[in-house]
């Protein structure tokens, strides 16, 4: 079995961001060689996540309300009387999830025809970090 390991950096310049990450993880597998397998995307912080879905300008916009819906950014938190004021962006990295795996098939992602894989920056300013993993034959 073939491995492949790289990382992506990335500084949003706003709080919360939603890149489109899936050319940099196609060149991942295109470099690796590997033509049978799968990709792991994993988000290395615990306040950002990787999703797969439409590369649609307003789901985007749909799922940034949903998600400041379900967990706003307010004081109040528990979480802040450690110093911290990003308790939700923890609580939307859990509604996310931090990874994805993706099926590797003829050298390529086998994703679905509007399938696009994306990093969802919640605490956004400041440097982090995404591993992308892909294995197989």
């Amino acid at each position: 079995m073939k491995s492949a390991t790289e990382y992506l950096w990335f500084e949003t310049r706003r709080q919360r961001e939603y890149l489109n990450i899936t050319p940099q993880v196609e060149e991942v597998v295109r470099k690796s060689g590997i033509q049978e397998g799968m990709v792991l995307v994993s988000a290395m912080h615990i306040t950002a996540g990787v999703y797969v879905n439409d590369a649609e300008s307003g789901l985007i916009e749909d799922i940034d309300a949903w998600l400041e819906g379900l967990a706003p950014y307010r004081e109040g938190y528990r979480h802040h009387r450690t110093g911290e004021t990003n308790g939700d962006a923890h609580l939307k990295s859990l509604l996310i999830h931090h990874e994805v795996i993706v099926p590797i098939t003829g050298g390529r992602l086998d994703l679905g025809p509007w399938q696009q894989v994306y990093y969802a920056e919640f605490d956004g300013r400041r440097r982090k970090r995404v591993v992308i993993k892909a294995m197989g034959e």
